[in-house]
């Protein structure tokens, strides 16, 4: 039996939210998942929402009505997994706190802009980062505020270059964590959907999703 998700992109167009939805579609789809994709946060007030397997927020710097939001972060906590990437999932909704609870994390700042940065396996025999060693990376640096519970499997150092005040901060950048009975993943990877062409990142986004559906 074939496992169902749901993407619903949205929000900044500069996160190619479209594209990216459809390159996590395909990556689903190669693994069984029945799919559907949606272009509106209504799509969250979905009264089988909580028969899901899996659900992907992909929408950056938007809003979402209260109901909305209530119905997702029940799904969840009801046992449905939900993961994502970059700001198209810790960057979705700035005045939603329950929502950032359940992520795990916010997105705050990337000094730089589009930078050439590390990333740090932390958990290299976790199924996710299996064979994926320490790796160069370029893109926005991400600086989160982020939930002490998370069980982070990747890291970035923050050099002095962009933000002095910051130099050594070891930031979270792949975490896995819990939010009731559901299993909540995340990257911080992914600004745009060219970065699937990143053999790590579409690796440990695939491996990630994977493991956040139940």
């Amino acid at each position: 039996m074939g496992k169902s998700a749901l993407i619903v992109w949205g929000g900044w167009e500069g996160h190619t939210p479209e594209r990216s939805a459809g390159v996590v579609k395909g990556l689903l789809e190669a693994h069984d998942f029945s799919v559907r994709v949606e272009d509106k946060t209504t799509a969250f007030l979905d009264p089988a929402l909580d028969q899901l397997n899996l659900i992907v927020p992909m929408i950056t710097m938007s809003t979402i009505a209260k109901e909305e939001v209530e119905h997702l972060c029940d799904a969840v906590r009801g046992g449905v997994g939900l993961g994502g990437m970059h700001g198209l999932m810790c960057d979705s909704f700035r005045n939603e706190t329950e929502y950032q609870f359940m992520t795990g994390g916010q997105w705050v700042a990337h000094p730089g802009n589009i930078i050439d940065y590390r990333i740090n396996v932390s958990k290299p025999n976790d199924p996710i980062m299996k064979g994926i060693g320490d790796f160069d990376y370029r893109s926005e640096q991400y600086y989160m505020h982020v939930d002490p519970a998370n069980e982070v499997l990747a890291t970035t150092t923050f050099v002095a270059d962009h933000a002095p005040w910051v130099k050594g901060v070891v930031m979270p950048v792949v975490w896995k964590k819990v939010y009731g009975k559901g299993r909540v993943f995340y990257s911080a990877l992914g600004h745009t959907a060219d970065e699937f062409n990143v053999p790590q990142m579409k690796t440990i986004m695939e491996r990630g999703l994977l493991w956040a559906a139940r």
